[in-house]
């Protein structure tokens, strides 16, 4: 397998009010998608010039068809010592589980990836949640819906790739537990809140959120790290 090669991440650096330029040792590694379409760096272009204040990640990979990116390019938009927002857990989240509310984004690490998302099926055609038609060879049919919904935007082989080369570099160079564990993956994970070392998605931390699906591909990647 490739290790990580970080003179072919492509830098698109957010401006510094678009972050908190604070180093914080690291202690989880947060699996995202974007709910978008495939090109991180309009992403990162579209986070820099919006007002929604200091929300993003680190990290975008790209997906396919984008007209400025390419399947599976890493877009870095700051260094990933430094944090922005990501999680957007609220008080009520803490509380329910028994505790207290904790800085989790300052202490984890984001990976974006492009994608739609959930899909709608409507005959033989798939369509993303703008009514955007998804082709056929992007759609990964789940065996058992995941939150209500069996059809999800494809994570390409490109970008799971691209997720184990940095899972990998950052857990030699932080010492991070990037162990597979599925209760911590998939719902609203205590271990996640308190704040404790390892491997989480969007779905550890929130019930209302989707990202990132359990798709074959990537559980088989993160089950061989």
């Amino acid at each position: 397998m490739n290790s990580l090669d970080v003179s072919k991440i492509f830098q698109s650096p957010l401006d510094s009010s678009e972050y908190i330029r604070k180093a914080v040792p690291k202690k989880q590694i947060v699996l995202h998608h974007t709910a978008g379409n495939s090109s991180g760096k309009n992403v990162a272009r579209a986070w820099n010039n919006d007002k929604r204040g200091r929300i993003g990640t680190c990290v975008l990979i790209s997906g396919k068809n984008s007209k400025n990116s390419y399947d599976g390019e890493i877009v870095q938009c700051f260094s990933s010592k430094y944090w922005a927002y990501h999680l957007g857990v609220k008080s009520e989240v803490f509380k329910a589980k028994g505790l207290s509310w904790k800085n989790l984004d300052a202490l984890s690490i984001g990976i974006e990836i492009c994608n739609w998302g959930q899909l709608e099926k409507r005959g033989d055609k798939f369509y993303n949640y703008v009514d955007g038609e998804v082709p056929l060879d992007e759609v990964c049919e789940l065996d058992i819906p995941y939150k209500g919904h069996k059809y999800y935007h494809a994570y390409t082989d490109a970008q799971i790739e691209a997720v184990r080369q940095l899972l990998v570099f950052w857990k030699i160079n932080y010492k991070l537990d990037i162990t597979y564990k599925p209760e911590n993956m998939w719902q609203v994970s205590t271990d996640a809140l308190k704040g404790n070392a390892g491997l989480f998605s969007h779905n550890s931390y929130r019930k209302d959120k989707v990202d990132v699906a359990p798709q074959p591909k990537l559980i088989e990647m993160l089950r061989q790290l």
